[in-house]
């Protein structure tokens, strides 16, 4: 099917258009742009610098993909945003390239859901199916690993990783990373459960939830460390995969700088 470009939209010669794309009205598309097949961009959306995005996402009017890094040592080099293929960006999202700091590049997976008015700083990396809901602002450098759902209006300190299936709750202050599979809240934030609604919806089976609940309970009530929580868990059949990833998360946090794992990275790089 061929490229639809409204009248009003300014398009570069030099940017690689797919088939079945839509570029609505006052859409400004530049020269090193790639979008692939089957994505619709309703009206008003600015895609810049080097970006690819992947087949058949949705992108509202007033997005800014692909602008300059919010950064005062960028220099203008070609660092890069990313998407992936059927994500939903809605409203005023901003997503901003990377900068020479980590790999040069702003990474978004495949079937996000970017609700108004979020933005994504420079070299954050999301995974697949993540929800950011209104008015959330992640950090330079914030990873979020696939299946987290983060609510309206919170703020991700700079570094910090929201680790998969958790759930992180509205207006909270993001400044350590989120275990993964655990329901955080607060300002400053503190994990409460784990995301029981979200293990059952990502099809986390009985043998799973058990052995996190157990896990929650003895390193976030009982205050084990995750050395000592391994031997009890294990000694009544709890250390199931998830549990493990969880204590791996758990271990990389507490070698980490401020309760952020990739902190020790940036010390050492």
């Amino acid at each position: 099917m061929a490229v639809l470009i409204a009248d009003t939209a300014c398009v570069d010669p030099r940017a690689e258009i797919a088939d079945d794309v839509e570029i609505g009205p006052y859409c400004v598309i530049g020269p090193d742009v790639k979008i692939g097949r089957g994505t619709r961009l309703v009206a008003h959306v600015c895609v810049l610098g080097w970006t690819s995005i992947g087949h058949s996402n949705v992108i509202h009017p007033f997005c800014v993909i692909g602008g300059e890094p919010q950064d005062h040592s960028y220099r203008g080099t070609p660092t890069r945003v990313e998407l992936g293929d059927e994500n939903i960006i809605r409203e005023g999202v901003t997503i901003n390239r990377g900068t020479e700091k980590e790999d040069g590049v702003t990474r978004l997976g495949s079937h996000n859901f970017l609700m108004a008015t979020a933005h994504v700083a420079h070299d954050c990396k999301i995974g697949d199916f993540v929800t950011i809901a209104n008015g959330t602002m992640l950090g330079g450098h914030v990873h979020v690993e696939s299946r987290a759902n983060l609510s309206g209006g919170i703020v991700a300190h700079h570094f910090t990783t929201i680790g998969g299936y958790s759930f992180v709750g509205g207006h909270s202050r993001i400044y350590h990373d989120v275990p993964r599979y655990m329901m955080v809240d607060g300002n400053p934030s503190r994990v409460r459960c784990i995301n029981i609604v979200g293990l059952k919806r990502g099809g986390l089976g009985e043998a799973a939830i058990n052995g996190l609940h157990e896990a929650h309970r003895l390193i976030y009530r009982a205050r084990m460390q995750p050395k000592q929580a391994v031997e009890v868990l294990e000694a009544h059949g709890h250390l199931v995969p998830e549990v493990r990833r969880l204590i791996e998360f758990v271990e990389a946090q507490q070698a980490g700088k401020h309760g952020r794992a990739r902190e020790r990275w940036r010390k050492e790089g």
